[in-house]
């Protein structure tokens, strides 16, 4: 695997200083742009929360890998249940929200034991996908690529998690097409009130009422996010990560998320087919997938970092 960063075709890389302190800027090292991950673990989903610690989990067998960005080495923390782990997020009580795929299931684990906490069977029959989430005051929403419907985990009076979820059809302008690739990435809007989700098949993106499962498609001003997977929006900034196509495309949205402008597109030629992306530091991060690769318990993987727009 290359490690060495590389001239972005659509904005110029320089070198980034990444710092747990601001005040110490002066005498800090940088963080690691790039770094391994475990061979044959096929990553997909990532999580940062406040501290300098990065969550991955595997396509393989649903492991959970913990990564400090300040030295790149990490360790498996949290065995797997033998199905993937995709979609990941990680809440301001240590717990990792964690998607199963074609498990159809999700679980919540405790990002510093690996212990899990709860576990939700979201789908009974086997055309489902669970594929991403987002957590956001009040609950943490799942996506299924396969169905058109948001599974909903309400939080309790402190946060604690309930027994069971809820489902919530969506409609709309969400008008599920065949093939898996359907509901992917998911955020919260700038203003809090509303979700976004993009459908990759389609490349369109959606706003979602989080309650009633009612969709609207957010105006791009014509682009397609062809490829769409994972979405992260910081203030009112929307990244969108267009797996295959080795590209993070850049919007300045609306508070409502209704609107959105293209205000660029990364590319890196570290970049391996990267699914989703977190960040910290004013750097993003990204997992590469490898779709194209065709994996084997020695195939390496990695994860690199990119500035923000």
């Amino acid at each position: 695997m290359s490690r060495t960063p590389g001239a972005l075709a659509a904005v110029v890389l320089g070198v980034s200083l990444v710092t747990a302190a601001p005040a110490a800027a002066a005498h800090a090292h940088p963080f690691p742009t790039g770094f391994p991950l475990p061979d044959g673990f096929l990553p997909e989903g990532i999580a940062i929360g406040s501290a300098p610690t990065a969550y991955f989990g595997s396509r393989a067998d649903g492991d959970l890998f913990r990564v400090d960005l300040r030295t790149g080495r990490g360790e498996v923390f949290s065995q797997g249940p033998g199905t993937a782990s995709v979609g990941l997020k990680v809440d301001r009580r240590k717990r990792l929200f964690v998607a199963g795929g074609a498990g159809g299931d999700g679980r919540v684990v405790d990002a510093r034991t690996g212990k899990i906490l709860k576990s939700y069977r979201f789908a009974e029959d086997a055309d489902t996908f669970v594929n991403d989430v987002v957590i956001t005051d009040g609950a943490a929403y799942f996506t299924d690529s396969r169905k058109a419907v948001l599974y909903k985990i309400p939080f309790g009076r402190h946060g604690d998690l309930p027994e069971s979820h809820t489902a919530i059809p969506l409609g709309g302008d969400f008008v599920l097409t065949p093939g898996v690739n359907n509901a992917n990435g998911i955020a919260e809007t700038p203003d809090g009130k509303a979700l976004l989700i993009v459908q990759s098949n389609t490349g369109r993106l959606h706003r979602v009422d989080g309650r009633s499962g009612v969709t609207r498609a957010v105006d791009l001003g014509g682009e397609v996010l062809t490829n769409g997977d994972g979405l992260l929006v910081e203030g009112r900034t929307l990244y969108v990560v267009q797996n295959r196509l080795n590209t993070v495309a850049v919007f300045t949205l609306a508070r409502d998320g209704a609107r959105g402008e293209l205000v660029t597109k990364i590319t890196d030629p570290r970049f391996d087919v990267p699914t989703t992306v977190a960040s910290f530091g004013h750097r993003l991060y990204l997992p590469n997938a490898r779709f194209t690769t065709p994996p084997t318990p020695t195939t390496t993987y990695d994860a690199v970092s990119v500035p923000e727009a």
